[in-house]
């Protein structure tokens, strides 16, 4: 049995690790390839995207290839009444399923790491946008002749060499102020990455804001750009998905502190202006703010809640999958691997992942405990199990 035991250990280390290595280069070439066409990326920031996609490729490719290698391995065993064998010696075909349960439990602590890791992998890829924010503007500008990210949009009528031919462009502030517009004959495009801002040069131009403001510059003016705006992202905080799992409680505690400090100076200013009579200020558009920056900062809270929960149970899908097709494809007993891969994936992208993004959008929102994730990943162990069950007693 120990040869056996290695032997469907080792067939699943060689099968998963195979499919995982195509199936993230093939992800990685059409992920990074395609954003380095369409953002007009040269072969410097591709080589810097690379290390940054691996891990995020590896999330989504490694709870695919874990099942593959069950399907694979256990259908062509059944197939070839290797399975029927080992019952006629009295032997619980468990024997042979506890291999690929052990190996896929381990799997999923390393795919929990990768989750984590892959959240290092998004901020790099940020990062490497910003910092090729005046590559990416040149690119789009030489083909489309247009560039719009967040709160900065340039068109130009044409690009010789660096320099931009009749540039117009417009900086969005807020949605309850008009932009502001800028033309000019000429103008270049330039990075300041200490200061993280892009530097837009512009001669001999006009400047206007709505209908009353407008004025002409001669000369050259330089205008100021956050990278974060350019590259269309914000100065907020960091999203909870791409904060590291040893920073979540830390964070958990800051954002519930700074809720206690905003709900307690909110409830001041209200008490306040009862003592003093001044009612007309408690409906003032700036209560509906705070109320609206508190509403943020739950929000946020119910995310970094939820965040470890999803990540644990995004990594044990793996030991879920395999838990299902291991005697899914013995019951179908077809040495066809890819058909009893789909026979096994169908029900779980079916079943699986609606129920994982209906706990993850709950517990985001607070109206479900943030262990509500775990929702698909006990359906799928649950529906394992029996099956499991009826394969030991059949």
């Amino acid at each position: 049995m120990r040869r056996i035991t290695r032997y469907i250990l080792a067939e699943f280390l060689k099968l998963s690790l195979v499919m995982s290595v195509c199936m993230t280069a093939g992800m990685i070439l059409v992920v990074v390839g395609q954003e380095a066409i369409r953002q007009g990326l040269g072969p410097t920031a591709v080589i810097k995207l690379l290390p940054y996609a691996l891990p995020v490729a590896l999330a989504y490719v490694v709870p695919g290839t874990v099942l593959f290698a069950a399907c694979s391995i256990y259908g062509r065993m059944s197939a070839m009444n290797e399975i029927t064998a080992v019952k006629s010696l009295g032997i619980s075909p468990m024997t042979l399923l506890w291999p690929a349960l052990l190996f896929s439990f381990f799997i999923s602590l390393s795919a929990v790491w990768l989750n984590d890791v892959a959240a290092w992998g998004r901020i790099g890829l940020k990062r490497v946008a910003l910092e090729s924010a005046e590559q990416i503007a040149y690119g789009m500008l030489r083909s489309s002749r247009s560039y719009s990210r967040g709160g900065l949009s340039i068109n130009v009528k044409d690009v010789q060499g660096h320099v931009l031919v009749r540039p117009t462009l417009t900086v969005y502030e807020s949605e309850d102020r008009p932009p502001i517009r800028l033309t000019a004959e000429f103008a270049e495009i330039d990075t300041d990455a200490e200061r993280d801002v892009l530097l837009v040069s512009m001669t001999n131009g006009e400047i206007e804001r709505g209908d009353d403001i407008r004025m002409d510059f001669p000369g050259t003016e330089v205008i100021e750009v956050p990278l974060s705006a350019a590259a269309g992202g914000g100065k907020s905080a960091i999203r909870p998905a791409d904060t590291a799992l040893r920073r979540i409680p830390g964070e958990i505690v800051s954002q519930r502190a700074e809720l206690e400090d905003l709900e307690r100076t909110l409830a001041a200013d209200a008490a306040y202006q009862l003592m003093t009579g001044d009612f007309t200020d408690l409906s003032d558009e700036r209560w509906a703010d705070q109320q609206a920056v508190i509403a943020g900062g739950q929000a946020r809270l119910a995310r970094l809640c939820t965040e470890p929960w999803r990540r644990w149970a995004n990594g044990f899908s793996c030991f879920a999958f395999v838990l299902v097709g291991a005697p899914l494809a013995v019951r179908m007993r077809n040495a066809d691997v890819w058909t009893s891969f789909i026979a096994c994936f169908l029900p779980i992208l079916i079943v699986y992942y609606p129920l994982l993004a209906y706990g993850v959008d709950l517990s985001k929102a607070g109206d479900l405990p943030p262990y509500s994730v775990w929702l698909a990943n006990v359906v799928l162990m649950a529906a394992g199990y029996w099956m499991t069950r009826g394969m030991i007693r059949n």
